[in-house]
């Protein structure tokens, strides 16, 4: 499974060409905070609960001439969503830690920091 460190994204955030960021929590948790440019297609819930379908009815909505990076709450679901996107093809990676590394990645956390580590070691 493909996976991108959050200090990556963001450096890829910065390129003109940078990738299309899904997040796919639920809209009001989205509406809390957001990683900047994102787009939310909310089917948290479902692809949790096993149901693909939902998030292929959203796949009008998701370019496939960009690199898809999947968001949700740790990274568990969008591994999911990550999954089926790319079984329709699409060019889609995981944001590792999901929101919460990314939160963590933008305090400069220790907790982050630590989970870097053992992301760049394993």
């Amino acid at each position: 499974m493909a996976k991108i460190r959050p200090d990556e994204l963001d450096a890829r955030l910065d390129d003109d060409t940078g990738p299309f960021v899904l997040d796919i929590r639920p809209e009001d948790h989205y509406r809390r905070g957001a990683i900047d440019g994102s787009h939310n297609v909310p089917v948290y819930d479902d692809v949790r609960s096993g149901d693909e379908d939902t998030l292929r009815r959203h796949l009008d909505d998701i370019p496939r001439d960009r690199d898809i990076v999947v968001v949700c709450k740790m990274g568990i679901v969008a591994k999911r969503a990550t999954n089926i996107l790319q079984s329709e093809g699409y060019d889609a990676t995981t944001l590792a830690g999901g929101m919460s590394g990314w939160r963590g990645y933008q305090n400069g956390s220790v907790g982050y920091k630590l989970r870097s580590l053992f992301w760049r070691l394993f």
